[in-house]
């Protein structure tokens, strides 16, 4: 909008030359880097002196670390919290980047490697910014503090005829999975799957964190699988996860679809052709449409649609996209959501 003020970040990182290359990036993007800081300390003293509209937070600082600093500022629901986090990331330390995620953190930018171009580095996390500082955080004090759930009905014996669940979710997503999953019970309807939009190397660590905390057995997709009504598997990054004439899982290295790679529409497809009303379908919090194509097909076979609230979401995108098509048969806040799951997925 011309005229509109420039978006005001704080950069934080040990690194001072880091600081320098995201401070010159930045402002030369048409932001205005407020302060800086060099440790947790010093960046938590530094938000509260400026309030910026975002904050780039390194993981790896001396003294209070990255993941100090979200959780300090989630524990403090009088500001909300527009955090991307820019650190070096690999496969290897991709439980860091789950645990900054779970913790609140809008995003996530591997910091540029010898060789990478710094302006599509810049691009990225110019994008990401934009999109942390524009996005209504309402949620995010309610989700720090969870309400109340609805009990759980009671638990059924498998008898095979349970509905197949697939949950859906992106920016938001692991924060809220780390509520949801746990939450569910095991056995659950006759198994299902979770696509969350994350890059090649994160998922297994995603899927071991939800693993630890949840009585149904989560895991990565290696492709070959059955579902199993006391599992869910995850979409590898990278990866769409597609459904055989067998109904097993298979992984395919097609192009991205909208930029995405698992696309969670084509999981949600594939289910609706193999399983037609037996599919119940979750889409949580996450920017874009994704999930929307799907809600189509499994309420064209039949199947069910639940949509996480705005009220919780920490980007009202995939949910907004299906509600406001007509798809959804309950728009629910996320504390609301496992004892609805729980009792869809029976038919």
């Amino acid at each position: 909008m011309p005229g509109a003020a420039p978006t005001r970040v704080l950069v934080a990182d040990d690194s001072g030359l880091m600081r320098r290359v995201l401070s010159a990036s930045l402002t030369s993007s048409g932001f205005d880097v407020v302060a800086e800081a060099s440790d947790g300390d010093e960046a938590l003293a530094q938000w509260e002196r400026h309030r910026p509209d975002v904050m780039t937070l390194d993981l790896a600082m001396p003294g209070r670390d990255g993941i100090g600093v979200l959780r300090a500022l989630r524990g403090d629901a009088s500001r909300p919290v527009p955090v991307v986090v820019v650190s070096a990331f690999s496969p290897a330390h991709s439980a860091r980047a789950v645990d900054a995620l779970a913790e609140g953190a809008f995003d996530l930018v591997s910091k540029p490697q010898a060789g990478d171009g710094i302006a599509r580095f810049a691009a990225e996390l110019g994008e990401k910014l934009r999109a942390a500082a524009s996005v209504p955080h309402s949620g995010s004090a309610d989700a720090a503090v969870p309400a109340p759930r609805a009990p759980l009905p009671r638990r059924r014996a498998s008898t095979g005829a349970g509905r197949f669940v697939v949950i859906a979710s992106s920016t938001g997503g692991p924060r809220a999975l780390a509520d949801l999953i746990p939450a569910l019970p095991s056995p659950l309807g006759a198994g299902g799957c979770i696509v969350q939009h994350m890059p090649a190397g994160f998922t297994g660590s995603l899927a071991a964190r939800l693993d630890r905390a949840s009585a149904l057995r989560v895991a990565e997709a290696a492709g070959g699988e059955a579902l199993d009504p006391g599992t869910l598997l995850v979409a590898p990054g990278g990866s769409h996860l597609r459904f055989g004439l067998d109904g097993r899982t298979l992984l395919s290295g097609d192009a991205p679809v909208g930029a995405l790679r698992p696309r969670a529409d084509l999981t949600i497809e594939d289910l609706a052709a193999r399983h037609g009303e037996r599919v119940l379908l979750v889409v949580l919090t996450g920017m874009g449409r994704d999930g929307e194509l799907g809600a189509r097909a499994v309420k064209a076979a039949g199947g069910r649609v639940l949509v996480e609230a705005e009220q919780t979401c920490t980007v009202y995108g995939m949910p907004r996209a299906v509600a406001e098509s007509g798809l959804a048969d309950a728009v629910l806040p996320l504390g609301d959501l496992p004892a609805a799951i729980a009792r869809e997925a029976w038919c």
